[in-house]
């Protein structure tokens, strides 16, 4: 299995990704019936997008700890001043989305998934995450602490991967560590649950990235819906069958709206795994800078894997006319040197693109 995932950049980042919401009346695909009050919420936060553009030494970086999860995205740089209400302002806009989730996931459904899209805001990631895969009151979190007392076959693999997970990031690098040790525990409770799927390398990226938002006992809820309801346990059986299905249907994507690239790919025997079973398999995590990664993930948490096949043809469509001049090993080089950093000013462009990316569901089935 291990060959499957490409390893993580070596430019895995720890800064966590701005709060990028925009005014519904910027996007075409926008619900037009948000309230005044949420409008103008949305404006003032526009404006906190283009002052942090503005201003890049406003964001802290985020060390990775759970205990500091919720520390400031403003920092005592001369923006502060004009953020400190405004991020306010996104306070009160996702406080009130999350209070209210019952009735707003039932009432203003698509006006909570265009948010998502636009980011969301770090301090609210563990719960909105939570509340998006439905796993804020599951009743296998009781069960926890006593898988972590067994015994999984597992263990001695699980051990063997943990260094190799997110190996830049300060809460993960050091052996025995805190984060490894978390880590270590959701991978192994996991795989005394699901002992038909068991351990899986690629599943430790995104345990990780889990546990950069929240606990353990949430980050194994998380990920134990992620795993029944968002295809992934599908992804990661044994045989890998859903991951070979996941193959076949970009690669048939790529054949409608890309043919050109299609049949040089095909000329050159560069076959659609060689580049794309990690970003099913980990969601990008392994491709992208976290900040970039981690936006994705939002849309993914709120939209399934939809995202992968949209964001992985808008990567093909924008790097097309490179591609089409590259042998087999160039294009290697391409995909695993050049495509992490293209978008390191941030994901607007990709997650735009990939929005534009036409996507049949009926078709897809």
């Amino acid at each position: 299995m291990a060959s499957q995932v490409a390893s993580p950049s070596a430019s895995l980042h720890t800064t966590s990704s701005s709060t990028t919401l925009s005014t519904p009346t910027q996007s075409p695909s926008s619900p037009s019936k948000l309230s005044p009050d949420d409008l103008e919420l949305l404006a003032k936060l526009e404006e906190q997008n283009r002052l942090i553009e503005t201003d890049s030494k406003s964001l802290r970086s985020v060390n990775g700890s759970r205990r500091n999860s919720g520390s400031s995205l403003v920092s005592s740089s001369s923006a502060s001043s004009n953020l400190s209400h405004l991020e306010e302002d996104s306070w009160i806009l996702w406080g009130r989305i999350v209070n209210e989730w019952d009735d707003v996931r039932k009432k203003k459904e698509k006006q909570v998934k265009e948010l998502v899209r636009k980011g969301i805001p770090h301090h609210f990631r563990a719960i909105v995450w939570q509340l998006l895969c439905n796993a804020q009151s599951m009743t296998i979190k009781d069960q926890y602490s006593e898988l972590l007392k067994m015994t999984s076959p597992c263990e001695k693999l699980i051990r063997r991967d943990i260094a190799r997970t997110y190996p830049e990031h300060n809460f993960f690098k050091e052996k025995d560590s805190l984060g490894q040790e978390v880590l270590f525990n959701v991978m192994k409770a996991y795989s005394l649950v699901d002992r038909e799927v068991g351990y899986c390398q690629g599943s430790a990226f995104i345990v990780g990235l889990l546990l950069m938002q929240m606990p353990e006992e949430e980050a194994f809820c998380v990920f134990v819906k992620l795993m029944q309801d968002y295809r992934l346990r599908e992804l990661f059986k044994p045989s890998m069958a859903e991951l070979g299905l996941c193959m076949y249907q970009f690669e048939c994507m790529i054949q409608e709206y890309l043919p050109e690239l299609f049949v040089h790919f095909q000329s050159q025997s560069f076959h659609t795994s060689m580049y794309a079973s990690s970003w099913f398999l980990t969601i990008f995590l392994t491709t992208f800078p976290l900040p970039i990664a981690t936006r994705i993930f939002d849309i993914f948490m709120s939209e399934g894997l939809e995202i992968v096949f949209r964001v992985g043809l808008a990567l093909l469509q924008m790097n097309q006319a490179e591609l089409m001049q590259l042998d087999m090993e160039g294009m290697l080089q391409h995909f695993q040197k050049v495509i992490p950093h293209q978008f390191d000013g941030g994901p607007e462009k990709l997650i735009q693109s990939a929005y534009q990316v036409k996507y049949n569901s009926k078709k897809m089935k």
